[in-house]
């Protein structure tokens, strides 16, 4: 493997032994839990004060209860990092999405083309929506809400859609402006 391929970041990648407290056990404890350290962990621990930041948004997002499942949250990333040809995100959350699916097909078909993917209606018109917020925020009109209604989403789910897509679209801009690469262990898992 080359240098270039080895590296997790254009940036400096600092220790864990180097980091703040606070930030040291929260990587820990992924690391614990995962069995290894994502690289976004490492990289985004070079600004402490960011890394707390968008990981409190990314919580407040992705581990809060509602009507979206984790799966669909999951999927919404897929979709919208692969629109934004983020390499990191689609193969970590693609990971991700399997194991919250429990299908090792999902995840691929939804990064390849979540329209002929095998989900239901529903979870196509919350990755339309999805994309369209990521690509094409400025177009969302009334037609666009009511349509996710219209497959029983409700208000604060349509503000949960949109958010996701947009944090994540911050996301696949610094993964892909760090040069972030993917773990190797996310590849094989949930498959």
């Amino acid at each position: 493997m080359s240098d270039a391929q080895a590296a997790v970041s254009r940036f400096p990648v600092p220790q864990i032994a180097e980091l703040p407290e606070d930030i040291r056990g929260r990587i820990l404890a992924v690391q614990e839990k995962s069995g290894f350290v994502p690289n976004v962990f490492l990289v985004l621990a070079h600004r402490p004060d960011e890394f707390r930041a968008f990981f409190a948004y990314h919580d407040a997002l992705m581990d809060k209860p509602g009507n979206l499942s984790k799966a669909e949250r999951e999927m919404i990333v897929v979709a919208t990092s692969n629109m934004n040809q983020c390499q990191y995100c689609v193969v970590a959350h693609g990971a991700i999405l399997r194991i919250r699916a429990k299908n090792p097909l999902i995840a691929d078909q939804v990064a390849t083309n979540y329209r002929k993917a095998d989900i239901t209606d529903r979870q196509k018109a919350m990755l339309h929506f999805a994309v369209k917020a990521s690509r094409q925020a400025h177009e969302i009109g009334e037609p666009d809400i009511e349509a996710l209604k219209a497959h029983g989403f409700n208000e604060e789910d349509v503000w949960d859609i949109a958010a996701i897509a947009a944090f994540f679209a911050l996301s696949n801009r610094l993964a892909n402006v760090t040069s972030m690469r993917p773990n190797a262990e996310f590849y094989a898992l949930g498959r």
